[in-house]
């Protein structure tokens, strides 16, 4: 009996070996393009952003999930780098904020240039993957980086961000955040407002990705039926698995199906098992329900590492990722379907995002109703001329009752 039992997990660590060097040999030629990876915010709280300071050597940091000898371990070749600001800067210094963390991306790409390529196209990322870099690319976590404004949209676009999540945790004056969903938060614009659809248009416009993780159901449904292009969820898992609201239920995995979107499962423990434990096989398992409900080709990864405090056993960090795809393997995963979840998925969304988009046709430039802003310092230069643009609809009629009088006694 031990005889056999020796034998079979002789045979099962060999099997497990020979999966796992199948995946070393497809992700050397397809390495994994993560969706968002929270590392500028950790340099931004562990040294502000000082790259110059011996801790933050990004070949020796230990603190992290993510460094330069993890990404090469993990065969990473592409990676969103998150612009993140907390929903604390709303209406306060959010933009400032926001252009802090992307210019930290941009240094990352200067002073690591033999690691990292920051790029803004698809064909940057295949050039970086030819030169065995890293792509680097940014993408802004909140809407509300924006401060309600398509000449901000606009200028972060210009400094690099390709994809722009419409909300983080609340709910800007434009769009509602996922805590809509579980009653923490009050829906104000059912979705999109106007405004927010302007969003959706300028972001279409210009070629930046539609990302909705983060958002409310209502929010992703809106979204996905306006936009011109697929859209995608940077870092969300299947509701269906694990029912917590900032996963993506099924009916809207079908729209993301029909529009040709992509959803890069987040590996946060709470999102993967919905409690503070959770393994591989079960984020493999958020891997396969996309797959049969949306199709293969709606399949990414978007580990959300440097981001969450908590990660599955076995994917601990960002070099554990060939571990995963040995997993995929395992489940009888075709190498075609791995290399779409690897990179081909997104790089066919970025395509697409890319020949919607149109540079010289007229931008959105009606602004957002001034009653619907916040903060007491913000100024009102051209936005406090006609009441239709500023009153709520009680204010207008308000103002408009002494003109009726006259009309009445004339």
């Amino acid at each position: 009996m031990w005889t056999s039992w020796w034998l079979w997990a002789l045979m099962a660590a060999c099997a497990g070996q020979s999966l796992r060097e199948e995946a070393e040999r497809i992700m050397k030629t397809t390495g994994v393009i993560d969706g968002h990876n929270d590392l500028p915010w950790q340099l931004l709280t562990k040294f502000n952003n000082q790259l110059q300071d011996e801790k933050a050597n990004l070949n020796t940091l230990s603190s992290t999930h993510t460094n330069i000898p993890k990404l090469k371990a993990g065969f990473v070749g592409g990676q969103f780098w998150s612009a993140y600001v907390p929903c604390d800067t709303q209406n306060k210094d959010a933009v400032k904020r926001t252009l802090e963390q992307i210019d930290v991306i941009h240094r990352m790409c200067q002073a690591y240039p033999e690691t990292f390529m920051c790029v803004t196209s698809s064909e940057g990322i295949q050039k970086a993957f030819q030169q065995g870099k890293v792509a680097s690319l940014v993408g802004v976590e909140g809407g509300h980086s924006i401060d309600s404004s398509l000449g901000v949209l606009r200028a972060l676009y210009h400094l690099g961000m390709r994809y722009l999540t419409l909300t983080h945790s609340c709910n800007t004056p434009w769009a509602d955040n996922w805590l809509v969903d579980t009653g923490d938060d009050k829906a104000e614009s059912q979705g999109l407002s106007d405004f927010g659809k302007s969003v959706v248009r300028e972001m279409n416009r210009l070629g930046v990705m539609i990302d909705l993780a983060h958002v409310s159901v209502a929010t992703m449904k809106a979204a996905l039926q306006l936009s011109s292009a697929p859209v995608i969820f940077s870092h969300s898992s299947a509701y269906k698995l694990c029912p917590h609201k900032r996963n993506v239920p099924d009916d809207v995995l079908e729209l993301v199906k029909s529009t040709g979107s992509l959803v890069m499962v987040n590996f946060y423990t709470d999102y993967v098992s919905c409690s503070d434990k959770a393994n591989l096989t079960q984020v493999a398992d958020h891997l396969d329900h996309i797959k049969n409900v949306a199709g293969a080709q709606a399949v990414g990864f978007g580990g959300d590492y440097d981001g969450v405090t908590r990660l599955p056993e076995g994917l601990e960090d960002v070099s554990k990722y060939p571990d995963l795809v040995a997993e995929l393997l395992r489940r009888k995963w075709t190498e075609e379907e791995i290399r779409g979840a690897l990179a081909e998925n997104l790089l066919r969304v970025f395509k697409e995002v890319e020949q919607v988009s149109n540079l010289t046709s007229t931008p959105e430039e009606v602004p957002i109703p001034l009653h619907m802003l916040d903060g007491s310092c913000r100024t009102k230069y051209g936005l406090s001329t006609a009441p239709s643009l500023s009153l709520r609809p009680g204010a207008l009629l308000a103002s408009l009752a002494p003109l009726f009088l006259s009309l009445h006694f004339l």
